[in-house]
C-alpha cells in the first residue's frame, strides 16, 4: 500500500498538477463523448450514458499514465544529469 500511496502522492518539489490535469481532462473527455454519442444516436439518455461510462474509465487511465510518463520523464533527467556528471572534464 506504502508504494501506492507513494506513486499517487509523491509530488516533488514543484508540485504535481496531474490531478489537476486529470480532472480538465475529464470534463473535456465527457463534453466530447457525450456530443459524439448524441449526434450518432440523437437519444439523449444514450448520449449520456456513454458519456459517463467511457470517459470515467478513461480518465482513470490517464491519471496513471500521467504518473507514470512523469516517472519516465524523471528518470530520463536523472540518468543525463548522471551521464553529464561521469563525461565532465576531470573525471
Amino acid at each position: 500500500m506504502s508504494a501506492l500511496k507513494d506513486f499517487v502522492h509523491n509530488h516533488g518539489a514543484k508540485g504535481d498538477q496531474s490531478l489537476m490535469k486529470t480532472i480538465t481532462f475529464a470534463i473535456t473527455h465527457f463534453i466530447v463523448a457525450f456530443s459524439v454519442a448524441y449526434l450518432l444516436t440523437g437519444d439523449i439518455l444514450i448520449g449520456s450514458l456513454i458519456a459517463m461510462v467511457e470517459p470515467a474509465i478513461n480518465t482513470v487511465a490517464y491519471f496513471f499514465h500521467e504518473k507514470i510518463w512523469a516517472r519516465h520523464q524523471q528518470n530520463t533527467t536523472a540518468e543525463a544529469v548522471s551521464l553529464r556528471q561521469n563525461t565532465a572534464p576531470g573525471c
